[in-house]
């Protein structure tokens, strides 16, 4: 840990001491996740390769990038996240999805069934994923913080984003706590836009909804 990381992690447990319902806010651009074998046909011979970590342990948005393309249009040089998965799943905003022409529904990573399909293209290869989704608003936790806000895992809160001129109250976020993760409320680049959010932006717990 560098002198910056060490600095930014002290300023994170004091507002977090001063502030115990304080939620950082992930603004969640469109990417993909692949499997081994989707990969390897979009990009042979290539290993994926880091850009930059994400905030969960072991997450990277990659170097490698492709074209979702839909029946009414596409997306271009969507960023691939790595590692890879046990199926290929493309998460895009509402917006997005109706330019491109497909009915995605909003769900959790990985609650695929009957979700549309949709071709990635790179200049080496191209696949039809089945599994296009809005990911449905959500907040990695600990196991420490899901003690302290006194949630469980599946349970559904309410965030309030109070940004420069527009505060937003978001329910429906659903709590998801794993002993390795890193507090961070995941919304999509329409939610944000929508809020005001900006770099530092961070949300406040309300309530469980029951």
């Amino acid at each position: 840990m560098d002198e910056t990381q060490l600095r930014d992690l002290i300023h994170r447990i004091i507002q977090e001491e001063m502030d115990p319902n304080r939620i950082p806010i992930g603004v969640s651009n469109h990417h993909i996740h692949l499997t081994e074998e989707d990969y390897h046909i979009l990009f042979p011979h290539q290993e994926m390769e880091i850009f930059k970590p994400l905030k969960q342990p072991k997450e990277f948005a990659s170097k490698q990038v492709a074209d979702i393309v839909g029946p009414n249009g596409r997306i271009e040089h969507v960023r691939i996240l790595g590692p890879c998965r046990k199926h290929s799943q493309v998460e895009i905003a509402r917006s997005e999805a109706i330019q491109i022409g497909v009915d995605a529904p909003i769900r959790l990573s990985g609650h695929l069934d009957g979700a549309p399909s949709v071709k990635l293209v790179t200049p080496d290869g191209e696949v039809t994923v089945q599994g296009v989704i809005i990911a449905k608003r959500h907040i990695h936790m600990s196991n420490d913080d899901a003690k302290r806000f006194g949630v469980k895992l599946g349970d559904t809160v309410s965030v309030e984003i109070d940004s420069e001129n527009r505060k937003t109250i978001y329910n429906d976020v659903i709590c998801r706590p794993r002993e390795d993760f890193i507090l961070e409320m995941h919304i999509d680049t329409d939610e944000a836009n929508a809020a005001n959010v900006g770099r530092n932006t961070v949300g406040h717990l309300i309530k469980p909804q029951h």
